[in-house]
């Protein structure tokens, strides 16, 4: 990787079967201003135009990394394998983004920015603003403030406050963090997996992290009504499988006030259901209880990586 201001910077975008969105979202990265970066495509074995697509680009341009996976592992396996590569191939910071995430044309300049004025040592992960089509905030990458934010004042007047929890739509780490801390756990293979690696961060390592507000980009997801088991499609309510064993895991990392959290909102969202879905209200009620309970016994291993790699 080359090297600008001693200082390398690879984008991993995961990608699944959106080449054209996959374009946009490339383009953005690679024209950001001032600050160049290298980006790292995660193909979890997309079954449209995509393969071709990155075989001609990836062969033109020498600051594309494609990998094109043998099976979809999902975003989780996607992410795990794109910041392992990251790391070797030499980067000292990864910035994260799913495919349909479009960065301002400053975004990477402003997280940058924010890197140098609070230090590389004195933080675990910078979040982007994230706006939907519409220009509204979106809903599904809202980061949690902190109620410890008034320790970092100083850095509000610059539109930076501190959080415990963000997105891998548009998330930037260091290096020495990926060491530190690991790499996001591929079982979880979808939903969750950034709230873990965020919180794991912010809250169990307890590494000062922060939302960059002056770094902005837009996430073309295909509603912004969020993510819901009480509103959500039926013949999306197997999905929520992830979502609450996941989940269950985070937050048992948590300790007590952690699970008790958890608990609260499995029992919060069964009665929404009861109370409020439209139809299939006993298959969405239990795949929270099933999870609340295959949760209990699920813990996967958080994969290290050593300096040297």
């Amino acid at each position: 990787m080359s090297k600008k201001n001693n200082m390398t910077i690879a984008a991993v975008i995961v990608t699944y079967n959106r080449r054209y969105l996959l374009e946009e979202c490339l383009n953005a990265v690679l024209n950001q201003q001032e600050w160049s970066c290298e980006a790292i495509v995660v193909d979890n074995a997309s079954s449209d135009e995509t393969y071709e697509y990155m075989s001609i680009i990836s062969a033109e341009n020498e600051r594309i990394h494609y990998y094109r996976l043998d099976k979809n592992i999902g975003g989780s396996g996607g992410f795990n394998y794109g910041m392992k590569k990251a790391v070797q191939l030499g980067a000292d910071y990864i910035w994260m983004m799913d495919d349909d995430c479009i960065p301002e044309p400053d975004a990477l300049r402003q997280l940058v920015f924010a890197n140098q004025l609070i230090g590389n040592n004195n933080y675990g992960f910078l979040s982007s603003a994230v706006f939907w089509l519409d220009g509204t905030e979106c809903k599904m990458n809202r980061q949690k403030i902190t109620k410890a934010y008034y320790q970092n004042l100083d850095l509000l007047k610059e539109g930076i406050i501190r959080v415990d929890q963000g997105t891998f739509v548009s998330m930037f780490i260091s290096r020495q963090t990926v060491i530190k801390v690991g790499l996001p756990i591929k079982e979880f293979f979808i939903w969750g997996d950034d709230i873990e690696y965020s919180r794991r961060i912010a809250v169990r390592h307890n590494i000062p992290s922060f939302l960059v507000g002056k770094s902005t980009v837009v996430h073309k997801t295909a509603n912004n009504e969020g993510s819901s088991i009480v509103l959500d499609d039926a013949n999306r309510i197997e999905r929520y499988n992830f979502a609450y064993r996941n989940d269950n895991y985070t937050y048992r990392k948590e300790g007590l006030k952690g699970f008790t959290y958890y608990t609260g909102k499995c029992v919060i969202n069964v009665l929404r259901i009861i109370m409020n879905s439209k139809n299939h209200k006993l298959k969405r009620s239990w795949v929270v209880i099933k999870n609340f309970f295959a949760g209990l016994t699920f813990n996967p291993r958080i994969e290290c990586l050593e300096e040297d790699e």
